[in-house]
């Protein structure tokens, strides 16, 4: 991994541990964060020491939003340029064929919020925070958050959230559909990639088709969905990661799946 300015990045074993590391301004989105996010996902769907990847922030934030200041001065065509950029790392990071965990360490308002949301899994420290303040500034969520919100957590429940700019603590983002997990803040970076561990110990390419299959298939109707989930299983019955798994099972032992 190359060396970033507003990222800092560690690996333990599998697990990428990926950090922004701009605790000064709570770790704010502005293009620069963006840039290298984006830098650094690629480098580490590029890499195959690297099977699943844990997301968090530095200091007292996971991401407290988008930069307010860069954005204050934008125009109309520099604005849509900038959410354009945000939704594009969204996207990057919930189609990568590896999972994605969001360790929300602090703050998640705003763009945070919308960062965690492009993850697979979402664990929460007791002292997260999560939002989509952006009515009250004078502008909605730009970087998916009008879309991915309902469909975590419901049409109302999403438009209550944003219409409302309200920010909940974690124990209610878990009794949403926001958050998996709530852990003690000592706790959390441990968690999670014991998580991490935990799905990669499963067979690789079933977890990258399993999220391939959920991902399309909520885009679709039911009936292309389960089309969609038809043709994974049919190419996972042609792998030697089936045969073992089943194999395994059969002889009442640990299945060991070949890493890449």
């Amino acid at each position: 991994m190359k060396s970033y300015n507003t990222l800092s990045y560690e690996q333990q074993g599998a697990v990428g541990i990926v950090k922004v590391n701009r605790p000064d301004a709570l770790n704010a989105l502005n293009a620069e964060v963006i840039t290298e996010l984006s830098g650094a996902f690629a480098e580490i769907a590029a890499d195959d020491s690297v099977g699943a990847v844990v997301l968090t922030g530095e200091g007292r934030a996971f991401v407290a939003g988008a930069d307010i200041a860069a954005m204050q001065k934008m125009s109309a065509v520099e604005g849509r340029a900038f959410m354009v950029l945000g939704q594009a790392l969204m996207q990057q990071i919930e189609t990568l064929p590896k999972v994605v965990i969001a360790a929300v360490n602090g703050f998640a308002l705003g763009g945070g919020c919308e960062l965690a949301m492009a993850c697979d899994i979402r664990l929460a420290s007791e002292k997260a925070k999560f939002g989509q303040p952006e009515v009250g500034l004078g502008i909605i969520p730009g970087f998916g958050g009008t879309q991915r919100l309902p469909r975590l957590v419901g049409k109302g429940m999403a438009k209550y959230l944003i219409f409302s700019a309200e920010t909940i603590g974690a124990e209610e983002a878990k009794a949403i559909g926001l958050v998996e997990k709530v852990y003690p803040p000592e706790a959390l970076l441990e968690e999670a990639v014991k998580l991490a561990e935990t799905i990669l110990s499963k067979a690789p390419l079933a977890v990258s088709l399993a999220k391939g299959a959920i991902n399309n298939g909520l885009n679709t109707d039911l009936a292309t969905g389960v089309a969609f989930e038809a043709e994974a299983q049919g190419v996972l019955f042609s792998t030697a990661d089936q045969k073992e798994g089943m194999g395994a099972f059969l002889e009442k032992r640990a299945a060991a799946f070949a890493k890449k």
